[in-house]
């Protein structure tokens, strides 16, 4: 012991004695870092977004690309030998900005297909024909066990924004872009298809409207001058998850009366935004 100015004993800790402290009040393992850190959000030395998104990175690096990607069945594809004034519409119709071109099926992936390269071909006025042979970008493959945390890292270097994935025995098991592994950290990333904060349907065209799934189905049948029931359920995503009978995933589609529900976005817990396309009344013939 030292005594101060005062003459009071004060403690003398030696550089290894004061590592030992430090040591013993870090966390052991990740558990012990979350509830550290929760702890700090309690004491408002974080706020709460930054404390989801900190667990969210944790949570990331012990995922793999399987849980999240595109699974096969509902890529949205170009075929290779197909015309081009076939590929527009379903470019505009889909709003995404990149597609895979498969060649003989859908495990055949021959590249990839910006669409701002086609677009800017007919938007341009060139006078030659287009060719997606040659427009096309290398598609890069990736296994399904691959952690996301390495793929955006990866993602990152290349600057590439899609990877196909491939199971094991090299079949194509779907796709997944750095806007998918992002959102498992920020949560979800606004696009074209979002609807404002305050409004629950939005109107693209007389066949065209983006629904949020929390839309009380009351509203949606005022909306649409519609009668959907709204005995069982309250919204109209719970409404299309009962009609399919399971929770569906991001391209899934399903005609409840007048309508047709497309799942625009959709996690592993619910469903979040819907697009509906009022089917046409059919024309009664006259007597």
């Amino acid at each position: 012991m030292n005594d101060d100015r005062t003459g009071n004993a004060r403690p003398r800790y030696t550089w290894l004695e004061r590592l030992r402290r430090r040591v013993s009040d870090a966390p052991r393992d990740r558990d012990q870092l979350v509830d550290l850190l929760r702890e700090a959000q309690r004491r408002n030395l974080l706020d709460a977004d930054a404390l989801g998104m900190i667990e969210a990175v944790l949570q990331v690096s012990e995922m793999q690309v399987r849980d999240i990607m595109i699974p096969r069945a509902q890529m949205v594809v170009v075929e290779r030998d197909e015309a081009p004034e076939n590929i527009l519409p379903r470019i505009i119709d889909s709003g995404h900005s990149r597609f895979p071109v498969i060649g003989g099926n859908r495990d055949e992936v021959v590249g990839i297909l910006l669409a701002k390269d086609m677009l800017c071909h007919f938007v341009g006025g060139s006078g030659h024909a287009f060719s997606l042979r040659d427009t096309l970008r290398p598609a890069v493959f990736i296994p399904e066990s691959k952690r996301l945390n390495m793929l955006l890292k990866e993602f990152r270097a290349s600057r590439n924004h899609m990877a196909i994935v491939v199971d094991e025995y090299s079949g194509v098991a779907g796709l997944v872009t750095i806007e998918d592994v992002l959102e498992q950290i920020v949560g979800d990333i606004g696009d074209e298809h979002d609807v404002d904060e305050t409004r629950f349907i939005l109107k693209h065209s007389e066949s065209s409207y983006t629904v949020k799934a929390l839309t009380p189905i009351e509203d949606f049948n005022e909306f649409f001058d519609a009668r959907l029931s709204d005995e069982e359920f309250d919204t109209i995503g719970g409404l299309v998850t009962n009609a399919f009978g399971y929770l569906p995933r991001r391209g899934e589609s399903i005609t409840i009366g007048d309508y047709r529900f497309q799942v625009l976005r959709a996690d592993n817990r619910r469903v979040h935004l819907l697009h509906v396309t009022p089917l046409p009344v059919p024309v009664m013939a006259s007597e």
